[in-house]
């Protein structure tokens, strides 16, 4: 070693600290390799619907110790952009209508202690080569997730009664569960309100043109729109069917992170409450 440094003419200490320096970069650059894998894995994973930030979070879920702005940098580098839209509405509320309308007993109160509690629900356009289409969701307000929804050529009360069956069926909410919608003629009609008193939910409905007063659902209507809608090419109203089913019951249900459940899944925020509830019920009432 020191015949060696003597002939390059360097110092026995520069050598070191130049071995030392390149020890580093090795790790660094296995590091950023490793890294860009899994950031990249996120990416395919969510169908290229994650951006940095949400990404930053998954890793850092796992341990790894980055910055959003790294994350953002090498996604950039890289070419993995998520999915971005263009803003386009449809009118799909008729509130033009003589029909009762319920008091808006939610007044954007929108936290809750747990699930089935409230749901909110309302209806969206879904464009199709093959002929327009409808999609009614309803939205439970604790976790987020998506409990019944029903997609359809026609927006008719038939349509968001379809919705709501499915919620009803999946859940079996106990009585007095706050249903909250805007004043479109489809929840305000006598057969939907009659269905709402068959299921023993009480009615609360937006102020006349206050979208805020429903911004949860509306929120989700958003994201669906950015993240799939207008990312998709829809042929046929089989193949719509087909991909909305995928996406809110693979996809948003189970795996789309929110900020909102502290970065945990509809389906996996849900799990925690009643595990939760479960362990402290053992508590308060231990097994003999």
């Amino acid at each position: 070693m020191e015949k060696m440094c003597s002939v390059l003419g360097v110092s026995r200490s520069g050598y070191h600290k130049r071995c030392q320096e390149k020890a580093n970069e090795n790790t660094y650059q296995k590091r950023r390799k490793a890294l860009l894998a899994r950031i990249t894995w996120f990416f395919h994973d969510a169908a290229k619907r994650y951006g940095s930030p949400k990404i930053t979070k998954l890793l850092k879920k796992e341990g790894w110790t980055v910055s959003e702005r790294l994350v953002g940098k090498l996604m950039r580098e890289n070419n993995l952009r998520s999915c971005v839209s263009k803003k386009f509405r449809v009118q799909t509320t008729d509130s033009n209508h003589t029909n009762p309308i319920a008091p808006n007993v939610l007044n954007q109160q929108f936290t809750t202690t747990e699930p089935n509690k409230v749901w909110v629900t309302d209806i969206t356009y879904v464009p199709c080569r093959e002929g327009r289409l409808y999609l009614a969701s309803v939205l439970d307000l604790y976790t987020r997730k998506i409990v019944g929804w029903k997609l359809g050529d026609q927006m008719t009360t038939d349509l968001i009664l379809g919705a709501l069956d499915k919620a009803y069926e999946a859940k079996k909410p106990a009585e007095g569960l706050l249903h909250h919608s805007d004043r479109g003629s489809q929840y305000t009609s006598e057969e939907y309100r009659k269905r709402l008193k068959k299921y023993k939910m009480k009615a609360s409905m937006s102020r006349k043109g206050n979208c805020y007063d429903n911004a949860c659902i509306e929120s989700f209507h958003s994201v669906l729109k950015k993240e799939f809608i207008y990312c998709t090419r829809f042929r046929t109203k089989e193949q719509a069917q087909k991909e909305m089913f995928q996406y809110i019951e693979f996809f948003y249900n189970r795996k789309r992170i929110h900020g909102s459940l502290g970065y945990e899944s509809p389906d996996r925020f849900e799990e925690m409450y009643y595990k939760n509830r479960n362990e402290i019920a053992l508590k308060e009432c231990p097994l003999s």
